[in-house]
């Protein structure tokens, strides 16, 4: 074993001497924030499914740099900014992510697969039973996504790279996927890879926001007398076809999000047992397992630490926060409207992301008052949340795409 040289062996390690201070602790940092999404994966603190690929793979990626040809530093994971043909298919054969990103995630075919698994979730029924309730907590719920987008002109992004980022106050994951794909293709990775990092972590922070802005006694208002008319197969079946035909002709340029999401509505609704276990239990899961492995394999240090992502980092923070607030805002105006039969924590329930948001403040009311049900009316905010952050996006695409 003479003239073995260690550092030629163990090349993440050298890899992380050979680096910049500021890569190597990035590196570092990330391999750490890694494990801690796993922990709270696994102690559902955040959303299992997609923090534990995510966090594995953040993990493994910043471990796993090694010296490519002519001492350039690399992984055998996935490229993301490579363009040329020729190189993309020799490397395909060799980074073992590369086919999935290409083929799904870069051209966004991945946010269509989860949309079709999550509108096979969807009972469009709660938003019909209670429309313009739903529609108003959902467009208070936006309120992050319409502050954010002049604030990120002002701090010097431009007009389709502010749409995108802005697009996380939405908190939906597979919309800020699509918009930053069409809108700022350059700043692409890391607005995808900071809006799902937050709306991860901000679901974690979201029951001490509602604690800390709505006293306990109106936390733990219970709605179950309001049942709302009983909407019937048939009605959410005209329903997904007419709003998704409706939607697809004002925003063609979001219409395979459309379509995608209201097919898993209609074949949920057309009793299509069959093609509803395919898009439930094969399409949502698998697409969700790669979108969080691939996520994870994209925050590298390298694509991390550029200076404009600490600009994302501060702005997607801002307009969940924001978004958060203007559904509280939204749900206390409901509050007084109703002369307090109104639960304001439906509210969070706007800020999208079927169903985690309608638990998170369903398991707020229960802690407050165990006899308190709000699911229902937290339903129907939510899938309305999951539209309306959609038509937002498909305007920005629709006035901003060049």
């Amino acid at each position: 074993m003479e003239g073995i040289n260690f550092l030629d062996l163990f090349q993440g390690i050298a890899t992380l001497a050979a680096s910049e201070p500021k890569i190597m602790f990035g590196r570092i940092f990330l391999m750490l924030l890694g494990f801690l999404l796993i922990y709270l994966g696994s102690k559902n603190v955040l959303e299992p499914l997609l923090m534990i690929p995510m966090g594995l793979g953040m993990s493994s990626v910043n471990a796993g740099v090694m010296f490519l040809d002519a001492k350039r530093m690399g992984t055998l994971f996935v490229d993301p900014l490579l363009a040329d043909p020729i190189d993309l298919m020799n490397i395909m054969q060799i980074d073992w992510l590369q086919p999935v990103y290409t083929l799904t995630f870069s051209n966004g075919l991945i946010a269509c697969l989860v949309f079709m698994g999550i509108g096979v979730l969807l009972d469009v029924g709660y938003v019909m039973a209670r429309p313009f309730q739903s529609m108003i907590i959902a467009l208070f719920a936006e309120l992050g996504t319409i502050a954010v987008f002049p604030i990120a002109v002002g701090l010097g992004l431009n007009e389709g790279q502010s749409a995108a980022v802005a697009t996380i106050g939405g908190a939906d994951g597979p919309m800020v996927l699509f918009t930053s794909l069409v809108l700022a293709k350059d700043l692409f990775v890391p607005i995808t890879v900071v809006g799902y990092l937050y709306l991860g972590l901000t679901y974690g922070a979201y029951p001490y926001l509602i604690k800390w802005l709505v006293p306990e006694h109106i936390r733990g208002i219970s709605m179950v007398e309001d049942r709302g008319p009983k909407i019937s197969r048939q009605q959410k079946l005209t329903f997904a076809v007419v709003a998704c035909t409706l939607l697809c002709l004002l925003f063609p340029v979001a219409a395979p999000l459309f379509f995608s999401l209201f097919l898993g509505v209609a074949v949920r609704e057309s009793g299509i047992d069959a093609f509803t276990k395919l898009l439930s239990e094969v399409f949502l899961y698998a697409a969700t397992f790669f979108l969080g492995l691939t996520l994870g394999v994209l925050c590298e240090a390298n694509t991390l630490l550029e200076p404009t992502v600490l600009k994302l980092l501060l702005l997607g923070m801002l307009a969940l926060t924001i978004s958060a607030l203007g559904g509280l805002l939204g749900g206390y105006i409901l509050y007084f409207w109703s002369g307090g039969k109104f639960n304001p924590i439906v509210g969070i329930a706007g800020v999208s992301c079927v169903p985690t948001t309608a638990k998170i403040v369903q398991k707020v009311a229960s802690a407050a008052n165990a006899r308190a049900i709000i699911m229902p009316q937290a339903l129907g905010a939510n899938i309305s949340g999951v539209i309306t952050s959609a038509i937002i996006a498909a305007t920005f695409i629709a006035l901003l795409r060049q």
